[in-house]
């Protein structure tokens, strides 16, 4: 009964020290349990599956696959697993990003642990939680109609390939996603945009100068 009752936690940050460090805090709760731990977002999928953990805590900048990409391949390929985000940044970009891909909290690494573990209880049955300077953002980002059509990261890549000519297969093979999803991005894309066609979508690269900025 009491092995039911723990909650089992799947960690993901590039720094070895800050990691342990706080696997050693969460573990000191006797209802959590730190199944596994990932240093970059790719491994964080294969522990993922072969661990099960009911939560995986990501940090967002790490190696192979950073957390946001890694949390929208969560969402598609394991979507019983929560998700909580755990980061220093409180940009809008990373915060809307992580929530549109399926994220159910994000909190500042400058809070205690024993908001963590707040965050990771109510998680875990069945909430959300957001820290106090994300929520402020939120609140922000709810009132700014505008800031919520910007591109996100991810929206910009596949931009960026679609514009390039690829195929919706040849972008989900590139991005280790699935055909539907990239529908659903060039779908979105040409909603948020306002722009009908491929070729639109191609002029609107070349105008904007995003190819410049993502080389």
């Amino acid at each position: 009964m009491i092995d039911r009752e723990r909650i089992r936690i799947l960690l993901a940050d590039d720094h070895p020290l800050v990691m342990e460090g706080f696997r050693a805090c969460l573990e000191a709760f006797a209802h959590i349990d730190v199944v596994a731990t990932a240093t970059n977002g790719k491994d964080a999928l294969a522990l993922a599956r072969e661990h099960q953990p009911d939560i995986v805590v990501l940090d967002i900048n790490m190696p192979e696959l950073n957390g946001l990409d890694a949390t929208e391949l969560f969402k598609e390929q394991m979507p019983e697993i929560k998700l909580l985000i755990l980061s220093m940044h409180d940009n809008k970009e990373y915060v809307s990003t992580a929530l549109l891909h399926g994220a159910r909290g994000y909190v500042l690494k400058d809070v205690s642990t024993r908001e963590i573990v707040n965050a990771i209880v109510a998680i875990h049955h069945g909430g959300t939680y957001f820290s106090a300077g994300v929520s402020e953002l939120l609140m922000n980002l709810q009132s700014d109609p505008v800031g919520s059509n910007a591109l996100t990261t991810r929206e910009q890549t596949i931009l960026l390939l679609l514009a390039d000519g690829k195929s919706n297969k040849e972008v989900a093979r590139e991005l280790d996603i699935s055909v539907r999803t990239v529908e659903t991005h060039r779908k979105n894309l040409k909603r948020k945009l306002g722009i009908g066609t491929t070729a639109g979508l191609t002029r609107y690269v070349i105008e904007s100068g995003l190819v410049q900025s993502n080389r």
